[in-house]
């Protein structure tokens, strides 16, 4: 399929308002030809740098890094790629911590998970800067003092 959009029917196809693509243009990661009255006219390659630029700015790439990655001269390509693959590391690794404390928060019988008294040992240490971000340990049910239970303590707590 040979492409000739106008800058609203590019931007329209990709969600974005016009003024994003006029600058992206500006930045240089955008070349699109020019017909006879000077209006931009985006063909399939100029859409497939859009798709790209939309892609990798969705996965937290800068512009910078973006014009890195479509610059097929750029001499520095593979080591912007290889930071930006340890910066996406690190954001999987927050976000597993994420997933495991909305975990911890829906099988804890404290409704309130500041209450929780696991969760409360992890946050004091990191606000008193002795303790780092670490996953909550797996709640074990001592049938003690505490009100965080795992689902299967949860379970057993609510067979008694």
């Amino acid at each position: 399929m040979k492409s000739s959009l106008s800058i609203g029917d590019a931007a329209a196809r990709f969600s974005l308002p016009t003024h994003v693509l006029r600058h992206w243009e500006d930045v240089g990661l955008l070349r699109p030809q020019r017909d006879g009255g000077d209006r931009r006219r985006y063909g399939d390659d100029d859409l497939v740098r859009i798709g790209v630029i939309v892609r990798s700015k969705s996965a937290g790439m800068s512009l910078e890094q973006i014009g890195v990655l479509l610059d097929e001269q750029a001499p520095e390509r593979h080591r912007v790629l290889e930071e930006h693959l340890a910066d996406l590391a690190r954001r999987m690794a927050d976000m597993e911590r994420s997933r495991l404390m909305t975990e911890h928060a829906l099988n804890c019988r404290s409704h309130d998970i500041t209450t929780c008294p696991r969760f409360r040992a992890i946050m004091d240490e990191v606000v008193a800067g002795t303790g780092t971000w670490r996953e909550a340990e797996t709640p074990v049910d001592d049938g003690a003092h505490s009100t965080d239970h795992g689902a299967h303590g949860r379970d057993a707590a609510a067979a008694r």
